[in-house]
């Protein structure tokens, strides 16, 4: 009997170790899954958040073209001395249009009045008005700009207020896109004959108005002379914008760029446009023409 109990006692002491090894054989089993699990989810995290950075950082920041040309020609010096005494023989100088940057907008005008006595007299307006755009980053490209107000210009042109015969044409080398639009005012005065020129060089946009009448009896003057004076002034005035920037000129062959996106290719730039809500100058097609 007393070697069956001691039997007995030490099958539960054997028992009660092989519970203890097997419990503390589990418990490092554990503590490495757990380990395995918290490395894994960091892990995943860590991975996710570099990804994000890294995107990030490849995200391009919005750019634009850069504008081709920064500044203006002086307005009236943008024409020849021979080109005004053709335009208008009589005018001795200039009258420069106000501006609070020459560096965007700027132009000038010139009256001329040839007196013949009792044969009458003949009269001549002309005006030169440049537009400079910047580009932006939420407008778009300079030139795209210009484009858009070369395009407005035209259309003014073409409905001035008592405009007779609106007669329209391109200009072909001038600048990168030109157009002419001429007609005819009835006025007391007499027949004024109106030559409104549109050019765009780049991101600069030339507006050219002539207008000649004969007054007091004398006879009124050929459009089609008019129109090849002012094109003849629009290629001198669009060569000076190009040589303002240092480019020579070169613009006013007529070699237009690919689009009208299609500026010299400069460093990118987000410099914002003041773009007017006015011409550099009220064009006299959208008003009575009248002596000085």
């Amino acid at each position: 009997m007393q070697r069956r109990a001691q039997r007995e006692e030490r099958d539960q002491r054997a028992k009660r170790l092989n519970r203890v090894l097997v419990c503390a054989a589990a418990v490092p089993v554990m503590l490495v899954a757990a380990g395995c699990s918290s490395d894994s989810g960091s892990g995943d995290s860590t991975d996710k958040a570099a990804k994000a950075a890294a995107s990030a950082s490849a995200s391009p920041s919005p750019t634009v073209q850069a504008a081709a040309y920064g500044k203006l020609p002086e307005p009236c010096k943008a024409l020849s001395k021979k080109t005004l005494e053709d335009l208008v023989p009589e005018s001795k100088s200039g009258k420069e249009g106000k501006s609070d940057d020459i560096s965007t907008r700027g132009s000038c005008s010139w009256n001329s009045l040839d007196n013949n006595g009792v044969k009458g007299s003949q009269f001549r307006w002309l005006n030169v008005s440049m537009l400079r755009f910047e580009s932006d980053v939420t407008r778009g490209p300079a030139d795209e700009l210009a484009h858009e107000y070369f395009e407005k210009q035209v259309q003014d042109a073409q409905a001035a207020e008592g405009a007779k015969g609106v007669k329209s044409e391109p200009v072909p080398g001038t600048g990168d896109e030109a157009t002419a639009v001429r007609y005819e005012l009835k006025k007391k005065e007499g027949t004024f004959k109106q030559q409104t020129l549109v050019a765009r060089v780049e991101n600069v946009v030339v507006t050219l108005d002539y207008n000649g009448a004969g007054l007091a009896g004398d006879k009124s003057p050929s459009a089609e002379d008019l129109l090849k004076d002012v094109k003849k002034a629009a290629k001198e005035a669009v060569a000076a914008v190009s040589e303002a920037n240092g480019a020579g000129g070169g613009k006013a062959s007529g070699a237009p760029s690919k689009s009208p996106s299609g500026s010299p290719s400069k460093s990118a730039s987000g410099e914002a446009s003041d773009e007017p809500s006015k011409d550099a100058s009220e064009s006299p097609s959208k008003k009575p023409v009248s002596k000085s």
